[in-house]
């Protein structure tokens, strides 16, 4: 056990001193040297996060302090570690999806002149998140939290030339700065009623900080527990993207690929998912958040897969589609299925993951062009990204079998047993969003890989599948893509995660799940006369046919419904009322300074005020300085009067 704890420090420190290398001397050592030692860290990274899973698989389980930080009065800021099946899990994953990235990014950045300052980052990147998903306090929790969002803006504006992408990281920044004010507000308010920011000391005084209140607006008593949990959860609709703080994500595809699905796939935007299942022990004893969880993963949802429907962009489908499964796990939290959210977690990394890393492979393959209209018939030229690319979406779609037909299942059936307020309406969304997801999907995979193709001649001349750097990755990422949900008994009804995660006895969704639970064989005989099969067939035959065999169909259909297909377009208009809203009432709240408070006040009567009163003395005064004797008798007389009436009151 000694032996084993010396690798927690290892499995974060690996990639820190991976990024450094390549960052501080990336000149001297050049690129090959600088991928190798960042790769040859992250694989150390995976060795030990393996090694460490496989010790807390046999009950191990550790919670300690490296060192204290900060003494203040009675509180201790602490950086320590707790490592159990929850942030075990996490670790495998995050590592073993960077380390797919790394591989990657030695094709997909091949030539750029920031070569080695992009591993720089993606290392301190996998570093930010995994100090986030192994902290043991929320002190840790938040600098893992603010550094994965510090990192994610100096990676989406990574070509920082394009003026698109410095707007795409300015935004991602700002937008995850109104959420993380929220989160540091809740761990304020944990801080101060419970003197403690260390996860175990919190959980225990949960039950007493449920019984309190608290007056926000006086007179209007609040649960204190539902305004923590809910200031908790607006930190993680910032990072995990959730209606309305949803907008920044489509933005960050400004970023090279390998960033988008390591973004997307397995780290920052899960952050926010991992936290909430982190924190079940309060958010089980507040059925306000519960409900206000459920209601925006709900929207989300459904709403992020409508607009998929309507891009063209074949990276801008992927990240709609990340937003859409971000919403079913948060869903899935709404309901107290932590487990089967995390589940959905763990298998959408790996899906998602091919997903985005597929779509770079074609992107390098046409030169760039990311516009699905301008592509069509690269199954034969691609036929590695192809099959894989299949596999993942039908994983994405949750086709029987595949890690996201257990995952996202398990979700749709937990909120059927859940009797939340809003479970009603969360059923409805779900349902509808596996129709959309299976078009959204089929639609890319048509336009890109099927059909005549639709490509200059030049670049039909030179098309051929990507080198093995870009290729490898994705046939090894397929694999849990296709195998991992198989691990659904053992992880959602055999108490896998133990005591990492807690749900109260009034919440039973899923208990009454393990109840119907008859066997990964079962589940799949059963699937086939569900609701969410159907669905899904009807919307892979709903994109074979407008795409494969009425092509004029998608554009009779743009012309019919014009403002449906705009408001889709403009989702839903969200960016330009907060451009109008924040962006123009900044504008004119600074306008009104300058010309009220600048203009008039500061110039207009300080300074050019100041100005006129010493002209009006000095006029008045220069009246007496006349050269007559009287008037400086007169003067006289009227000082002494005044000095007089000052020492007479």
């Amino acid at each position: 056990m000694i032996e084993i704890q010396k690798l927690y420090l290892l499995v974060p420190l690996a990639p820190l001193v991976g990024s450094l290398i390549a960052g501080l001397l990336g000149r001297v050592i050049g690129t090959t040297w600088s991928h190798r030692i960042t790769i040859g860290m992250m694989f150390v990274c995976l060795a030990a996060s393996i090694t460490i899973f496989m010790d807390v698989s046999k009950g191990n389980i550790y919670n300690g302090s490296v060192y204290t930080w900060m003494t203040s009065g009675t509180a201790q800021f602490e950086i320590g570690f707790l490592i159990d099946k929850l942030s075990a899990t996490m670790m495998v994953v995050v590592s073993f999806v960077s380390l797919m990235v790394h591989i990657y990014t030695i094709g997909y950045m091949k030539g750029d002149p920031g070569y080695q300052r992009f591993f720089s980052y993606i290392s301190l990147f996998t570093f930010s998140m995994l100090v986030l998903v192994m902290s043991n306090n929320f002190l840790q929790l938040f600098f893992g939290w603010e550094a994965v969002g510090l990192v994610s803006y100096l990676l989406i504006g990574f070509w920082y030339t394009r003026p698109t992408a410095i707007y795409a990281n300015l935004k991602a920044f700002l937008v995850n700065r109104v959420g993380d004010f929220g989160f540091l507000l809740g761990i304020g308010m944990v801080l101060m009623h419970a003197g403690s920011l260390d996860y175990a000391t919190v959980f225990a005084q949960a039950p007493q900080i449920a019984s309190q209140t608290v007056e926000i607006i006086p007179g209007l008593p609040w649960m204190l527990m539902s305004v923590i949990c809910i200031l908790l959860f607006i930190g993680a609709m910032g990072k995990s993207a959730q209606f309305p703080l949803h907008v920044w994500l489509p933005d960050s595809m400004e970023g090279p690929t390998p960033i988008s699905a390591l973004i997307h796939a397995a780290t920052m935007v899960t952050a926010g998912i991992f936290m909430v299942a982190r924190m079940s022990p309060l958010f089980e004893l507040s059925d306000t958040a519960l409900t206000v969880m459920l209601v925006i993963g709900s929207i989300t949802t459904l709403s992020m897969a409508l607009v998929a429907i309507v891009q063209n962009d074949i990276k801008r489908v992927v990240a709609y589609s990340t937003l859409s499964q971000l919403g079913y796990m948060t869903v899935a939290l709404g309901v107290s299925a932590y487990s089967v959210g995390i589940f959905h977690l763990m298998t959408h990394a790996f899906f998602k993951a091919v997903l985005f890393l597929g779509a770079g492979s074609v992107i390098i393959a046409m030169h760039h062009e990311q516009d699905m209209t301008k592509m069509g018939g690269l199954k034969k030229y691609m036929p590695v990204t192809y099959v894989t690319m299949f596999i993942a979406g039908l994983a994405n779609v949750g086709f029987p079998g595949l890690s996201g037909f257990f995952s996202k299942d398990s979700i749709i059936e937990a909120v059927h047993f859940s009797d939340i307020a809003g479970a009603n309406f969360a059923y409805f969304c779900v349902l509808v969003t596996v129709f959309v997801t299976a078009f959204y999907t089929f639609r890319m995979l048509f336009m890109t890989f099927h059909g005549s193709p639709r490509m200059d001649q030049h670049t039909k001349e030179h098309l051929h599948e990507s080198p093995w750097v870009v290729t490898l990755p994705l046939i090894i990422l397929v694999i849990p893509a296709i195998g991992a949900g198989w691990l659904i008994e053992s992880m959602l009804f055999g108490n896998y995660f133990g005591e990492s995660i807690q749900i109260g006895s009034q919440h039973e969704a899923v208990a009454k799940m393990g109840a119907q639970f008859h066997g990964i064989w079962g589940m799949m005989t059963h699937a086939l006369t569900t609701l969410p099969f159907w669905f899904l067939l009807g919307g892979i035959f709903t994109a074979w046919y407008f795409y494969m065999v009425k092509t004029d169909m998608p554009g009779k259909i743009k012309q019919k419904f014009g403002p449906i297909y705009t408001l889709l377009d403009r989702k839903y208009y969200i960016d330009e009322f907060y451009s109008w809203l924040f962006a123009g009432g900044a504008r004119t709240l600074g306008r009104g300074f300058w010309k009220f408070g600048d203009v008039k006040i500061i110039d207009g009567f300080f300074v050019n005020g100041s100005a006129r009163v010493v002209v009006w003395a000095a006029t008045l005064i220069r009246q007496f300085q006349s050269g007559y004797i009287y008037h400086y008798a007169f003067t006289m007389i009227v000082g002494v009067f005044v000095l007089l009436s000052f020492w007479l009151y």
